[in-house]
């Protein structure tokens, strides 16, 4: 059972027990007021009812909030259902796409699944020579990083005096 169950269970019967010690004074006749006129009634039994009607009305709208909740938890699973598969047919219809595509740029591609040889001679082709350009730079970058290295190596050593030994 859950705390708020056992906690009302034991108010409820905490009241009842209340009650029965009571009983004597809850239905002794007193007078009441009906604002209007006065009756001899038992005070203490009207105000039990009164408590006990009002516990009934908050049953009662209760019951009726968790229904209500119960309702719109359906409603929302539903609709997430519905956005599911929603979900799944776009997913779908991404994967044919897809598909397509695919087959597309296979169909470009010869029979045996390779490239051309002519292709492929002439993108090795520019690809040697991009290679012997960059190789070229880079030496010549280097060259020239050494020439300034030994530049300031060489002035370094002339302004530094002599050692003693």
């Amino acid at each position: 059972m859950k705390v708020r169950a056992v906690v009302l269970i034991v108010v409820l019967g905490l009241l009842a027990a209340f009650t029965l010690a009571n009983w004597a004074a809850i239905i002794a006749p007193t007078q009441v007021s009906l604002l209007v006129t006065r009756v001899e009634a038992p005070l203490g039994l009207i105000l039990l009812a009164g408590t006990v009607v009002v516990m009934v009305v908050f049953l009662v709208l209760m019951v009726f909030q968790q229904a209500g909740v119960i309702r719109e938890a359906r409603r929302y699973a539903k609709e997430l259902a519905a956005q599911r598969v929603l979900a799944d047919q776009a997913e779908a219809s991404r994967f044919t796409e897809l598909r397509k595509h695919l087959d597309a740029r296979l169909d470009r591609i010869d029979p045996d699944g390779v490239p051309s040889e002519e292709s492929l001679t002439e993108r090795l082709d520019r690809l040697e020579t991009a290679l012997r350009t960059q190789i070229e730079h880079t030496g010549n970058s280097l060259a020239a990083h050494l020439g300034e290295v030994d530049d300031r190596m060489g002035r370094l050593l002339e302004n530094k005096p002599p050692l003693r030994g």
